[in-house]
């Protein structure tokens, strides 16, 4: 894998979804009168995050740890204790399994990853474990009195498998994170009404969304390309 500047691999619609998520992000930080800064910055590490992940550049993996960092520290604040333990403990170790493997599989001596397909096997087994992980992770939220339990236990379990799709470099990793994205919108929601300042996040959610639409479109596109060129 060729590894030079990964801003010069971006093309234009890709700079332009890339600008228009970070103007949506600090904008709304703008609005507010006391914009939460530690929000804003994880906002903007994790849009710039996912429109690399969307290309299967590396980069995106790297992104997406310090991005996790940012955000179990932004959900401890307002006792989204599941989001905290998901991101810190799971989403950030996944992303640097998932950054190991796509270093290990590269697609020639290009900058993106090589997609792969996974096995009917595979998928049972996956949400097998999916299951398995939310279970255990709803009676623990129960027990630390976690705010809005039904919905940080909804985004365990789709967390858990678009980090596990991203790892096993499946294009549909973008629609498990396009799930997530949903539900993180109306967990902020919940937040942003009882404090303004996570206002950023549900617009991060929001263009996360938006991108994650964007990495599942260009992730067949990848598809389709290297099994034409194979």
């Amino acid at each position: 894998m060729k590894f030079g500047n990964p801003f010069l691999t971006l093309k234009k619609s890709e700079w332009c979804l890339w600008i228009f998520s970070l103007l949506a992000v600090g904008g709304s930080a703008v609005l507010l009168s006391e914009p939460d800064g530690m929000s804003v910055a994880a906002s903007l590490i994790g849009v710039t995050a996912l429109i690399f992940v969307a290309k299967g550049h590396p980069l995106g993996q790297v992104l997406t740890i310090v991005f996790a960092v940012f955000y179990g520290i932004i959900s401890f604040a307002v006792r989204y204790y599941g989001e905290m333990i998901t991101y810190l403990c799971m989403t950030a170790p996944m992303a640097l399994l998932a950054l190991i493997t796509w270093l290990k599989h590269p697609y020639q001596d290009a900058n993106e990853v090589t997609v792969q397909k996974i096995s009917l096997r595979s998928i049972g087994l996956l949400f097998l474990l999916t299951a398995t992980v939310t279970g255990i992770f709803y009676f623990l939220l129960r027990f630390l009195g976690n705010a809005s339990l039904f919905v940080s236990t909804l985004s365990i379990a789709t967390s858990f498998l678009a980090s596990a799709l991203t790892a096993l470099r499946s294009p549909y990793y973008a629609l498990a994170y396009a799930a997530n994205d949903v539900v993180l919108i109306v967990l902020w929601c919940i937040a942003s009404a009882a404090d303004l300042s996570a206002i950023p996040m549900v617009v991060c959610f929001a263009m996360f969304l938006l991108n994650d639409f964007y990495g599942f479109v260009n992730w067949k596109r990848m598809e389709r390309r290297q099994s034409e060129t194979a």
